[in-house]
């Protein structure tokens, strides 16, 4: 079963359930694939899925920190609960661990050697770490291996 068709089933259940709250996110991020679908003319895969809802995620952190400056608590949490909802349909993360060893392999494979690679690097890390580590996480250790 696709990531897809598995969101599908889950709204479906959360709409026998009456769980509002849940049934809004996923409604959320099943109208982010079709506005996809519908911009580029294409059939999302569970990749592109994957990139949908780390969009969403990081959309909502945003969200949160915009709301706690503002001591709009009741706000951030309603973010973070749906942050929680979409982090389920994420693959299982790479440690840190992990991420900084996908890297440092990286690196040596190019042969990259400065900050002036980071482009390079980042480049060929996003292919094979996309949807199996946060970005941000990613980038960090990529600086920390091109300044060593």
């Amino acid at each position: 079963m696709s990531l897809k068709d598995q969101i599908t089933e889950d709204m479906k259940t959360a709409m026998r359930a009456r769980d509002s709250e849940r049934l809004g996110t996923i409604r959320l991020l099943l109208a982010a694939a079709k506005q996809k679908e519908v911009d580029e003319r294409v059939v999302l895969d569970d990749v592109a899925m994957v990139a949908i809802v780390d969009k969403l995620i990081k959309q909502r952190k945003d969200s949160v920190a915009a709301y706690l400056l503002a001591a709009r608590q009741d706000l951030a949490d309603k973010e973070s609960a749906e942050i929680t909802v979409l982090q389920a349909y994420l693959p299982q993360r790479l440690s840190a661990e992990e991420v900084t060893a996908a890297v440092q392999a990286i690196v040596t494979e190019l042969g990259a050697k400065g900050p002036g690679d980071m482009g390079k690097v980042m480049g060929a890390v996003k292919t094979r770490l996309a949807g199996k580590a946060d970005m941000g996480q990613v980038s960090a250790a990529v600086k920390a291996a091109l300044a060593g």
